[in-house]
């Protein structure tokens, strides 16, 4: 299930989107201040983040520019300012999308769909090469096979495949797994599971989960 940040203070399409993105099976959270945006950013991971430029409290072009160099997530403007200044340097600053207020609902939750799948995020699913995570079922396909992994496998592969392109240090994994493991796992622990999912995957020779030596993982080039 694909995850969205929505950054919106109108209540009325608060209320309006959250209807969409649950008809659709997002997941979601919303932030009504640049500030409350960042906060939840630390906390969580996204699929997307989905902006509005005029907040409270800043700039969402400003916030654009702290999440691509912070968090190298997907991000789309929603926004009424139509000026063509703006629309150049939200895609400036790495937008995906630019999208003017009013806007129709089907519309929208295309360019959504279409941001998350080139970005290999979609809501059913993820993969790289010849890997496949159907999120809806919680199952993992390597060439259409059916791989068997343990629930502590699975997480850290999808917390891995969410984050593609991206150095994933083993702090972040390691905190990422706390709840399931029930106990503490530590950084030799947590390199025979990735031995152990590198085998399923048939990846020993770490080619789609990369070492990035002393510091963590990655999936796919660096950006």
């Amino acid at each position: 299930m694909s995850k969205i940040l929505l950054v919106e203070d109108n209540e009325t399409i608060i209320m309006g989107l959250e209807y969409l993105f649950q008809q659709e099976g997002f997941a979601y959270e919303v932030a009504r201040k640049k500030k409350e945006a960042l906060e939840k950013l630390e906390k969580s991971e996204f699929d997307l983040a989905l902006l509005d430029i005029s907040l409270p409290d800043g700039n969402g072009l400003d916030l654009c520019k702290q999440i691509k160099e912070t968090y190298h997530l997907s991000v789309i403007f929603l926004t009424a300012r139509e000026d063509e200044t703006d629309v150049v340097i939200g895609f400036d600053l790495g937008a995906e999308d630019y999208i003017i207020k009013p806007f129709r609902n089907r519309e929208l939750i295309s360019r959504i769909k279409n941001v998350l799948r080139r970005n290999g995020k979609d809501a059913k699913g993820l993969s790289c090469k010849n890997i496949r995570i159907d999120l809806m079922t919680g199952k993992v396909y390597r060439d259409e096979q059916e791989i068997v992994l343990t629930k502590l496998e699975y997480k850290i592969l999808v917390n891995l495949f969410r984050n593609q392109k991206r150095l994933i240090t083993r702090e972040e994994i390691l905190n990422d797994i706390w709840d399931i493991a029930g106990n503490f796992v530590n950084d030799n622990t947590l390199t025979v599971y990735i031995k152990r999912i590198r085998e399923k995957i048939g990846d020993t020779d770490g080619k789609i989960i990369k070492t990035v030596r002393g510091l963590g993982y990655r999936i796919g080039e660096e950006e």
